[in-house]
């Protein structure tokens, strides 16, 4: 969400302890409404790449959520890294197998492990 200016956006991320799924839902339908009025520059979106920064913005605010909500669940969010894929037309730095380690070492991590936080590879990040 560091690339996001747009207000209510920023009151998202921010506002960790007071994030609801409906304050999400609406930031969602305001930059939907904004793009589809051709407003994402004037209203603090991003103009490149717009709906994937966004979305990837609503799911680590979706994943703080869900980890308050279901307390006996690690929940966490996990960036492979540029990953060569068909996606990217295998221009990505990282082997599939390098891609994976983080989700592994997290979907492997023992009970009471972290939880509603964001892993960049296998290091913490912030959101």
């Amino acid at each position: 969400m560091q690339f996001l200016s747009n207000e209510k956006a920023k009151e998202v991320r921010s506002n960790v302890d007071d994030q609801t799924e409906e304050k999400i839902d609406q930031v969602v339908k305001r930059f939907l409404e904004d793009a589809k009025e051709g407003l994402l520059e004037n209203n603090g979106w991003p103009v490149n790449f717009s709906a994937y920064v966004v979305s990837k913005a609503v799911l680590n605010a979706y994943t703080r959520i869900l980890a308050k909500k279901i307390p006996k669940i690690s929940i966490n969010a996990v960036s492979p890294g540029f990953v060569k894929t068909d996606l990217n037309f295998n221009n990505g730095e990282l082997t599939v197998e390098e891609g994976a380690r983080g989700p592994v070492m997290l979907a492997l991590a023992p009970d009471g492990g972290p939880s509603g936080l964001f892993f960049d590879q296998m290091e913490l990040s912030t959101f």
